[in-house]
C-alpha cells in the first residue's frame, strides 16, 4: 500500500482552520448532548458574496480557441438549474421549489439560505439529479416532475457508477467520545442510491476510512476535532485508465477532496480504507480531477496567498507542478470558497470562480476564450450577483439538448 506525504505535512507547516465552529442549527433546541451533535449542521454557502456588476451572461467567445457544447449551471439565486449553449441563449430549465420538496421544513431564516441546488447532474435522457445542500437529493425528469426524493445531510458531490448507481456525499452529527466527548462531530458518509427509488443501498463513513488507514494520523493529530471536521467537498470514481497509474488504484475506487485537511485522498470502497493521499499543495481545495495523462487539476482556494486563487495541475506522484492558472496578476481569479474546474476534449480549462459568479475557459497559454458572468442576482434588494456554484461542459453530441432535443 503506497503512502505519499508531502513536505507541508511532515514538517506541519500552515494552521488548521475551522469552516464551521459554531454551526447553525436548523431544527428544535437540543436538550441533551447528543441531541445537540445530531442536530449539527454546516454553515450554509450564501446565495450571494459580491457586489452586482454591469457585466451579464457570455462576455467573452472564441469561435475558434473555445471548446464547443454545452453549459450546466447551478446558482444561489434559487432551486433550478440551466442548460444554455455557447452564447448564452437557455436551451432547457429545471426547477422545484425547496418547500414543494420538503413541505415540513420549519419555517426559519436559516432554511431560506438554502433556497438552491448546490450541484445538478443530467442524465443523456434530460432527468436531472440535484442537491438540496444538507437537506435533501431529488430526481426530476426532463419537465421538472418529480421522480423520488431522498431526504438527508447530503453535500456537495455526487456521480452515477456504470451501474446506474448513485453515490452521494452525505453527513451525520452525532457525539463521537474518541474526537470530543462532550462537542459533536459532523461526520462524513458515502451514501449508494437506488437509482429507480432513490432507497439507501449502502453507507460508509470517511472519518471511519482514514482511521483505519495509514493516513490515521491526520485525523487523530489534528487541534479541531469537534464540529464540521472534514467538510469533504468532492466525491469521483476512478476508472480503468486512472487506476492503471497507481499500484494503489483500482477501478471504482473514491477520489474525495477533504478541505478541512488540505487533502486530496483515494478511498478504496471494498474496504472503506484511505489508500492514498496528499496535501500541502494547496489550502481549502476545491474539485480534484484525475486526469487520463496521470496529472491531477485542483482549484486551489488559498494556496496562492492573499486574494488569489488558482487552479494547479500537478503530477500527484511527484508533486512537480505541470499548470497553473491565476498566480499571474493579469490572471484575476478569486473564490474564498466554493469553485470548480474541469479540463476540455481540446486542452482548455473551464473554471468557475463561484463567490463572483463568474465562469472561464482559458487556453493553456492562459487565454480567456469564453467567460460567462451569472446574470441572476440575490439579496434583498438583488444587489448581490448570486453565487455560480458550478458550470459544466457537455460534449456538443450529448444526446439532451434542452428544448430543442
Amino acid at each position: 500500500m503506497a503512502v505519499a506525504l508531502s513536505l507541508c505535512w511532515l514538517s506541519g507547516c500552515g494552521k488548521e482552520e475551522s469552516v464551521s465552529e459554531k454551526a447553525p442549527s436548523l431544527g428544535p433546541v437540543p436538550t441533551s448532548r447528543e441531541e445537540a451533535a445530531e442536530s449539527l449542521k454546516a454553515v450554509p454557502y450564501l446565495q450571494g458574496y459580491r457586489p452586482a456588476r454591469d457585466e451579464s451572461s457570455v462576455t467573452v467567445f472564441d469561435r475558434e480557441r473555445a471548446a464547443p457544447g454545452l453549459n450546466l449551471y447551478v446558482s444561489g439565486h434559487g432551486e433550478e438549474a440551466l442548460l444554455m449553449d455557447m452564447e448564452g441563449a437557455v436551451l432547457h430549465r429545471w426547477r422545484y421549489p425547496l418547500r414543494r420538496a420538503l413541505p415540513d421544513l420549519p419555517p426559519s431564516a436559516e432554511i431560506s439560505k438554502l433556497r438552491y441546488w448546490r450541484r445538478a447532474l443530467l442524465y443523456p435522457d434530460g432527468d436531472l439529479l440535484a442537491i438540496y445542500e444538507t437537506l435533501g437529493l431529488v430526481r426530476l425528469n426532463r419537465d421538472s416532475e418529480l421522480v423520488w426524493i431522498y431526504r438527508s445531510d447530503v453535500h456537495h458531490d455526487l456521480f452515477v457508477d456504470p451501474d446506474a448507481k448513485i453515490w452521494v456525499l452525505d453527513r451525520r452529527g452525532r457525539l463521537i467520545p474518541r474526537m470530543h466527548r462532550e462537542k459533536g462531530v459532523l461526520e462524513d458518509l458515502v451514501t449508494v442510491l437506488n437509482p429507480e427509488d432513490g432507497s439507501v443501498e449502502r453507507q460508509f463513513s470517511i472519518l471511519q476510512a482514514f482511521e483505519r488507514s495509514p493516513y490515521r494520523s491526520l485525523v487523530v493529530d489534528r487541534a479541531v476535532r469537534h464540529g464540521d471536521i472534514f467538510h469533504t467537498n468532492t466525491l469521483d470514481r476512478l476508472d480503468a485508465a486512472q487506476a492503471a497509474l497507481h499500484p494503489a488504484f483500482r477501478e471504482g475506487d473514491l477520489l474525495v477532496s477533504v478541505l478541512q485537511l488540505n487533502t486530496v485522498a483515494v478511498i478504496d470502497p471494498d474496504t472503506e480504507t484511505v489508500v492514498w493521499a496528499l496535501g500541502g499543495l494547496w489550502r481549502k481545495q476545491h474539485q480534484p480531477v484525475l486526469l487520463p495523462g496521470g496529472t491531477l487539476l485542483v482549484f486551489d482556494n488559498l494556496g496562492a496567498g492573499g486574494q488569489r486563487s488558482r487552479v494547479l495541475e500537478i503530477d500527484p506522484f511527484t508533486q512537480e507542478k505541470v499548470w497553473s492558472y491565476g498566480a499571474r496578476p493579469e490572471q484575476e481569479l478569486y473564490s474564498k470558497t466554493l469553485g470548480s474546474c474541469q479540463r476540455l476534449a481540446n486542452g482548455n480549462t473551464l473554471i468557475t470562480e463561484s463567490e463572483n459568479g463568474r465562469a472561464l475557459e482559458v487556453t493553456s497559454a492562459g487565454a480567456v476564450v469564453w467567460e460567462f458572468h451569472n446574470p441572476h442576482r440575490s439579496g434583498e434588494e438583488g444587489e448581490l450577483v448570486a453565487t455560480l456554484f458550478e458550470v459544466v461542459r457537455l460534449p456538443p453530441d450529448f444526446p439532451f439538448q434542452g428544448d430543442r432535443s
